[in-house]
Parts: C-alpha cells; sequence; structure tokens
C-alpha cells in the first residue's frame, strides 16, 4: 500500500521527524510483518535515520554537511548545488523491518526527511509491504 504525505519545511535547511508519518502508514496499512519504505521525490531533499532523542545531534550532521559541502564555487545556474550535492549524500529512500505492526527500530532512532533548499511544501511517499 502507498501513502503519501505533504509537508511543509521550516527554514532553508532542516531535518524534521517523520518517524510517526512511517509508523501511521504501518498502522493504515494493517501491515503486521513486511517492510516500511520512505521515498522522497526531490532533488534538493533526502531522508535518513538517526538519533532523535537528542536535538544536537541534527545540529551536528546539519554543521557537519555545511562543512564537507560549502556553498558557492559550483556551475549550477539556480545556485543551490550545494542542497543537490547533500541530498544525494543523504540518499532518496529508507527502508524500514515492520514486525508485531511495529517500525523496527533503535531506541533512540527516528525517521528524518532532510531539507537542504527550504522551505518548501515537499512530499514524502511510503511504501508498506507485508511480507
Amino acid at each position: 500500500m502507498l501513502f503519501t504525505f505533504d509537508l511543509q519545511t521550516p527554514s532553508k535547511e532542516a531535518m524534521v521527524d517523520i518517524t510517526h508519518l512511517a509508523a501511521r502508514a504501518v498502522q493504515q496499512a494493517g501491515v503486521k510483518e513486511g517492510l516500511c519504505m520512505v521515498y522522497v521525490p526531490h532533488t534538493t531533499a533526502g531522508v535518513t535515520i538517526n538519533e532523535n532523542a537528542d536535538p544536537d545531534v541534527v545540529a551536528d550532521i546539519l554543521a557537519a554537511l555545511a562543512r564537507i559541502v560549502p556553498a558557492g564555487g559550483y556551475r549550477h545556474g539556480e545556485g543551490n548545488s550545494p542542497a543537490h550535492i547533500k541530498a544525494s549524500l543523504m540518499g532518496s529512500s529508507q527502508t524500514v523491518i515492520v514486525y508485531n505492526g511495529n517500525l523496527v527500530l533503535g531506541t533512540w532512532q527516528g525517521i528524518y526527511f532532510c531539507e537542504f533548499d527550504g522551505p518548501r511544501r515537499r512530499k514524502v511517499h511510503i511504501k508498506v509491504w507485508e511480507g
């Protein structure tokens, strides 16, 4: 079953916890055992799984990406090349096991939508399979 969620990102760069959207999709699909794939259909945004207990982790990730991919010196005319590169580094999908009707995530893990060219209205596609 495929679910599509709209998301308004808050700023130029942000990591938005969307774990609740994946959990809702699993619940609505009624899947007890299977897989849940979270897919971001954007070239300047990505998705990752990381710690959701300490907000400093998100700040550290964004700061590290800013150091790895500095602003300026790119050929792309829109001026958002760093966003494209950061999105490629994060990736466009994550897959999580579903067991007993729940996402199998570690104690501190959450699923994050990674915005690198916002704020924007974005989409998140979530596919849930039984099996």
